[in-house]
């Protein structure tokens, strides 16, 4: 499987040079999160939310040393859509004097897109 097969089709992956990176995925888009993981610089920084069944769906997936991947099982109450609002919260907050930009993908999302706070 080629790169030009998995993302241009399904998720548009384009960031900008000094993007932060989220991905936010279930277990059934974990090959998308990989592929990404692979075409990013190793100067790339972000965040990585992998929501599984359980523990036995949990490996170990390269990714650039600055990118965090977090597991997240169900089976623990744990959900990607918690983290993902609680990473954003963080990560995009309101200040009048900067902006911050994240350049994501979650799993649903027909794209992906900037986020930014003004």
């Amino acid at each position: 499987m080629l790169l030009s097969d998995v993302l241009p089709a399904t998720i548009a992956w384009n960031p900008s040079q000094g993007d932060s990176v989220l991905l936010g995925a279930v277990d059934a888009d974990l090959a998308i999160v990989e592929t990404v993981l692979a075409t990013l610089p190793a100067k790339a920084r972000g965040q990585v939310f992998v929501e599984v069944a359980d523990e036995a769906a949990v490996r170990t997936i390269a990714a650039p040393g600055r990118v965090c991947v977090t597991w997240l099982r169900r089976d623990l109450g744990q959900s990607l859509r918690s983290a993902l609002d609680a990473w954003l919260s963080e990560m995009l907050p309101v200040e009048a004097e900067r902006e911050h930009q994240v350049y994501a993908w979650i799993s649903g999302d027909r794209a992906a897109h900037s986020l930014t706070s003004y």
